[in-house]
């Protein structure tokens, strides 16, 4: 178990742009972002539209203001986003039932066909850029990532 500290980790004195935390996780965030554009291809998809398919395949964001906190897409970019996705004929926009005003994003039968191939593009990339690591590691890495996610969560 960690013990937490209330000490601040970077103050004026510590911090280096290019040892710090922030730019490593942007540049790997990039790096991994990249490796999926050109495994997406591969499915005629963008790495966006493959992270909106997979999201969506795996209920992280049934609707596209969901979709929008968690990616920070801006309203109008995931509008374009979904209606190309649309047109693609792989997601379909259904009106809740109970709100009128809420509009549910689902795969279609052509998305659900695809989707079996989804998940391989990313345990390929992960896995090429994960090499080295033992899995406990991975736990370890995992675990400080969704630390370091939930606080930032309360911004």
């Amino acid at each position: 178990m960690h013990q937490a500290s209330t000490a601040p980790v970077y103050t004026p004195d510590t911090y280096t742009p290019a040892g710090s935390i922030g730019r490593l996780i942007i540049d790997a965030a990039s790096m991994l972002s990249r490796a999926i554009d050109r495994r997406a291809r591969e499915l005629g998809l963008t790495g966006p539209q493959w992270v909106m398919l997979m999201r969506i395949a795996n209920g992280m964001g049934s609707t596209a203001a969901e979709l929008c906190r968690t990616i920070g897409y801006d309203s109008g970019s995931m509008t374009r986003m979904l209606d190309r996705l649309v047109e693609l004929g792989l997601i379909r926009r259904d009106r809740s039932e109970d709100d009128r005003r809420v509009v549910r994003l689902a795969l279609t039968e052509a998305g659900e066909a695809l989707r079996p191939r989804l998940s391989p593009v990313a345990i390929e990339v992960l896995n090429q850029h994960l090499q080295g690591f033992a899995p406990e590691e991975v736990t370890t890495l995992t675990s400080y990532l969704q630390r370091l996610l939930a606080n930032g969560a309360t911004e």
